[in-house]
């Protein structure tokens, strides 16, 4: 939860002052997009990086975004609302379980029990029974009860993902989203009621979601094509007519008034989220009914109010309706919760020593039934690697559960192993009477970085990218604390033609740790996407190459951003580098040979880095591989290209799905100074190591990672600690293993030490990579590697393994010039190709020597 001491601008006037200008008319804005390629993208999607926790869905890019835009979310407040046929009452969403609210007394009650998490739910016709989606953490079904007891009457479930129930006009069948299979595509259904047969409506390309059926037509929304749009298909209509449509409406949701009229739909507009009234017969202008971030509308009954939901500053849901005319918003709140059942507070505090003094922590609590439990003050977050629902706590904070058994799991960043603790709270176990349950939880780091004169960061997240939330930089605070991470640089990057966040540009932290400035993602999707920070002014245009209609054959380099960000002081490096749809690997983190990485390297990487305009290469990334990623890297430095190892998760902090902050982390050696210069130089020089669970210190001859050693034969020494294992350690000159040794299997610590002969030229490291992946961990696998300790001089090569690697990375840059040529389909882009032919000539030369 965010200090109370931290001030954070109302919602009101964080959208009032994102109105910039783009240097683009409406024609440009509403012609700026990017088609949904895989040529494309197929760099961002592999068999190394995180891919899907739930039934894959055929259609849809990305699936980390399908998961967390698509699928139900757990929330502290009430979301997903559902006035009730007779308007006594609204079903609603919250902890994720269904109640159903007493519009007269405003007391909540309880619905649904059990360790499922349960969302969206749908009145039948008559107001006797509630259908909802209910989510396992590895798949949903759709489920329906009566109203007044809970009783289960029925559910749909197929191998496939279920989602957004609605019931038929006449009652007799409940439409619904569905894939039906693991790998098939989202299309709408309905099941028959009384006969349980289930048939297909809809069988479009892309996804089809949120039915809302109607007397006489069906609405709902239709993703696909690199548009999404909200349409109707009138009765026996072969092709449904759109209302509606743009680029990534990440959270729209559609609602059909009773009459069959009028579609409510909340819509993202550069400025934020709308929530707007269209006539389904004449989709023209569309009336404004209300701004800031209204999600989940739906229409009540009688079609005189729209009700949805919207979070507060401290990300906690509340439900809000406005007439459907036109005036104010109402806040509709709840007065009381009825659990059904005796609950309990249960204060937990965080310790680095027994009886200590308390310390952030990230946090997992879930009752005897395996049902997530989260504090009424603070967003929960659903870890998509291992399906636990997280949140944050500042040392000490408070949460209701249930009477019974209780487990509470703990960690602080990367160096602490889980610790847990079960108690049983209520009538049985303490805290009832009104009274609190308390737990300690101790916390045990395997590694104290601060101590060791290390500073972490992480390069590459986005604070607000069309989630639920809409978060200031404030909010970032307890997650960083609770993730023990100094130093974080979120990046503003657009969402096809919104380009968020504008009017945080400028804002820093200074006085930590936490330490955080905002930097920059470019997206050329061809060209390769790039993280520029430690600048001062914004980069324009933020996007261009093929796949974007404005500026998508401009003859525009990577270069200009990367040489941009170092003439400001700053880094530019490549994000999300490598990864691979090969499968022919003895282990998710065994190498491939080069040749099939070719069509997985960014195309202008290897020219940017070649020709010296590359700082840094972000080598840890859920949505890359490391291993696959540090092979490049490895042929980069081993033809005396010194580049910086850098490090970044990739996630969406408003996301309710979504890893935590800091699981891709560097450390710079900082020594004693904790400032932004301080960090940045270590950065820069590569005094670091990139890391998502283990740390290496690594001493060769006495020097550290960014420093330099005299050939010949040289002691060295690694200490290695981990908070779960890990499977291997090795030492490695230009690229060769030299030494290997079993890592450990549990946490701990482990020194090696040895010697080592060392040529003339080239660079030194030390990594750990492989084994299971648990908490703390979120990643593929556990993986570790240093900056290099050069030989002689900074960019010094050994003869040999210049020119093996320099013909490799011929053979990438060769593959990327084609992939250049095709990709640009006959423009004219000389400066592009001039770059590639420049580095291929040096790149000769070098394998010439």
């Amino acid at each position: 939860m965010r200090s109370p001491a931290v001030a954070r601008s109302s919602l009101s006037r964080r959208l009032a002052s994102r109105r910039r200008t783009l240097g683009l008319g409406p024609l440009g804005m509403a012609a700026l997009g990017v088609a949904a390629l895989g040529l494309f993208l197929a760099p961002l999607d592999g068999a190394g990086q995180w891919t899907n926790r739930y039934p894959r869905v055929s259609g849809y890019g990305h699936h980390v975004y399908l998961e967390g835009y698509e699928l139900p979310m757990l929330t502290s407040g009430p979301i997903d609302p559902a006035p009730s046929p007779d308007g006594k009452s609204v079903a609603f969403a919250s902890r994720g379980w269904i109640w159903v609210m007493d519009l007269s007394t405003g007391i909540a009650r309880r619905l649904t029990r059990g360790g499922g998490i349960d969302a969206r739910p749908a009145w039948s016709r008559d107001g006797q029974v509630l259908a909802f989606v209910r989510d396992d953490t590895r798949d949903t079904e759709i489920v329906w009860v009566a109203a007044g007891t809970g009783t289960e009457l029925g559910r749909v479930d197929s191998p496939g993902i279920e989602l957004d129930p609605a019931f038929s006009a006449d009652g007799t069948k409940v439409f619904y989203s569905s894939a039906e299979a693991e790998g098939g595509t989202l299309d709408l259904w309905a099941v028959d009621i009384a006969s349980g047969v289930r048939r297909p409506v809809t069988d479009a390309p892309g996804i089809e979601l949120r039915p809302q059926p109607g007397e006489r037509a069906l609405v709902y929304l239709w993703k696909g094509g690199g548009r999404d749009r909200v349409v109707v298909r009138d009765g026996d209509a072969a092709q449904p007519r759109t209302l509606i449509e743009g680029n990534i409406a990440s959270m729209a949701r559609p609602t059909l008034s009773p009459d069959g009229s009028t579609v409510a739909v909340n819509w993202p507009t550069q400025e934020g989220w709308e929530l707007r009234l269209l006539n389904v017969a004449d989709p023209g202008p569309s009336i404004l009914l209300a701004s800031g971030l209204p999600l989940t509308p739906a229409w009540d009954a009688a079609g005189e109010w729209v009700w949805f939901s919207e979070a507060d500053d401290r990300e906690r849901l509340h439900l809000k309706r406005v007439r459907a005319s036109g005036g104010p918003v109402d806040e509709v709140g709840v007065t009381g919760w009825d659990w059904g059942t005796p609950t309990t507070t249960l204060r937990i505090r965080t310790t680095l020593g027994e009886g200590g003094p308390p310390v952030p922590a990230r946090l997992e609590v879930v009752d005897g039934s395996g049902h997530p439990a989260i504090p009424d003050e603070s967003a929960s977050r659903f870890d998509g690697q291992s399906g636990r629902v997280f949140f944050y706590s500042p040392g000490v904070i408070e949460v209701t559960v249930p009477a019974g058994e209780v487990t509470v799991s703990a960690v602080q960043g990367l160096a602490t192993p889980e610790a847990t603790a079960t108690l049983r709270v209520g009538p049985e176990g303490g805290g009832s009477g009104g009274g609190a349950a308390e737990v300690e939880v101790v916390l045990s780091p395997v590694w104290d970085a601060a101590a060791a004169g290390w500073s972490s960061g992480e390069h590459h997240f986005h604070l607000n990218y069309g989630g639920l939330y809409d978060l200031s930089p404030e909010d970032l605070m307890p997650m960083m604390r609770g993730e023990a991470l100094d130093f974080a640089t979120p990046l503003l990057a657009n969402l096809h033609n919104r380009f968020e966040d504008q009017d945080l540009w400028g804002w820093n932290e200074v006085g930590g740790p936490p330490f955080v400035r905002f930097g920059q993602e470019i997206r050329s999707h061809f060209l390769g996407h790039l993280g520029l920070i430690g600048i001062d002014d914004l980069f324009w245009p933020w996007v261009w190459g093929p796949g974007y209609q404005v500026y998508g054959s401009d003859d525009r380099r990577n270069a200009d951003a990367l040489g941009y960000a170092r003439a400001q002081g700053g880094l530019g490096y490549y994000v999300h580098p490598v990864s691979s749809r090969s499968a022919a690997r003895a282990t998710p983190w065994a190498e491939l040979p080069v040749a099939d990485l070719r069509g997985s390297v960014p195309v202008e990487l290897v020219a940017d880095a070649v020709l010296g305009d590359l700082d840094a290469l972000e080598i840890v990334c859920l949505w890359s591989d490391e291993v696959l990623t540090s092979q490049v890297w490895h042929l980069l430095m081993s033809v005396g290209i010194p580049v910086a190892p850098s490090a970044g998760t990739d996630v969406m902090t408003d996301f309710y799905r979504t890893m935590a902050v800091g699981t891709a982390r560097v450390y710079a050696r900082t020594g004693g100074a904790r400032n932004w210069s301080a960090y940045l130089d270590a950065l820069r020089h590569g005094r670091s190591f990139v890391t998502n669970g283990p740390f290496l210190d690594f001493r060769l001859g006495g020097a550290g990672p960014g420093e330099i050693v005299p050939g010949g034969k040289v002691s060295w020494s690694l200490s290695v600690s981990t908070a779960t294992e890990v499977d291997r350690v090795d030492v490695l000159v230009n690229g060769e293993v030299v030494w290997t040794d079993d890592g450990l299997d549990e946490p701990g610590t482990r020194r090696y030490e040895g010697e080592v002969t060392l040529p003339e030229g080239g660079w030194v490291a030390a990594r750990a990579v492989g084994g299971e992946v648990r908490w703390p961990m979120m990643a593929s696998y556990p993986f570790a590697h240093t900056a290099p300790v050069w030989i002689g001089s900074v960019g010094s090569t050994d003869a040999s393994a210049r020119r093996a690697a320099a013909a490799e990375l011929l053979d990438i840059l060769g593959a990327a010039r084609n992939r250049l040529v095709v990709g640009y389909a006959g423009a004219d882009i000389p400066n592009l190709v001039g770059r590639f032919d420049a580095a291929r000539e040096r790149l000769e030369a070098l394998a010439a020597r």
